[in-house]
């Protein structure tokens, strides 16, 4: 599996990094468990007088989608909806183990975290505007739904969408208790440095293996037009 990103996107103010786990076992046990009760509390307590509004890191998704003339509204960026869940809640929601180290390394670092069963992941990924002929199954949907051309996506070879903009993952690659290999999405903006990026790309790798096993590396892109 390779990486292809558009330049066109880049453009956008997009940073894009991947990893990749391989080998990670997706199970609950009590070290992982009493990470996520300490990190989860430690963020409430770190975002209890936080306005998300002003943050720089989370400002800039919303600038990329204003120049790339996506609404704000309808398409709230992942790191803010989690932060702005947790904020409101003054709780963490857990799902699996492997999904709440990043959902909190994503609350933390304020970027947008996703992560993909390889297993069904068709071919490479591209992330890139659309043509508009997309398959798209966001998680929470019972059918197929469109996509715009201003729109940009993280697309497998079989031309369906795993990701929407920073905004909604789908079905088809969803972590479940049973993945074992998974690559993560790792973007950021202009408001986040390079180094920055890669510090979390290290954490990612850092903290799944310390709970879960596994072997990490980060993975490079080609770029494309």
């Amino acid at each position: 599996m390779k990486f292809f990103v558009s330049k066109k996107v880049l453009d956008t103010g997009v940073k894009i990094r991947f990893v990749r786990i391989s080998n990670v076992r997706n199970i609950e046990n009590d070290l992982v468990n009493n990470y996520i009760k300490t990190k989860s509390a430690k963020l409430l307590e770190l975002y209890k007088d936080f306005n998300v509004d002003s943050d720089p890191i989370l400002k800039g998704f919303n600038e990329i989608h204003e120049r790339a003339g996506i609404s704000k509204r309808k398409n709230v960026p992942a790191g803010e909806n989690l932060i702005r869940n947790l904020i409101t809640n003054n709780n963490y929601k857990t799902i699996n183990p492997l999904v709440d180290i990043y959902n909190l390394l994503s609350i933390e670092s304020k970027l947008c975290l996703g992560a993909h069963d390889i297993a069904n992941v068709c071919g490479d990924v591209y992330l890139r505007f659309h043509n508009g002929d997309e398959v798209y199954n966001p998680l929470g949907d019972m059918s197929s739904s469109k996509v715009k051309l201003s729109e940009y996506s993280y697309i497998d070879s079989s031309n369906e969408i795993l990701c929407r903009l920073e905004v909604r993952q789908v079905k088809k690659t969803m972590v479940k208790e049973d993945t074992t290999d998974v690559f993560y999405i790792v973007e950021g903006n202009l408001n986040t440095p390079d180094d920055y990026l890669i510090k979390y790309c290290n954490l990612i790798i850092e903290e799944t293996t310390k709970y879960l096993g596994g072997n990490g590396e980060i993975i490079e892109y080609s770029l494309i037009d």
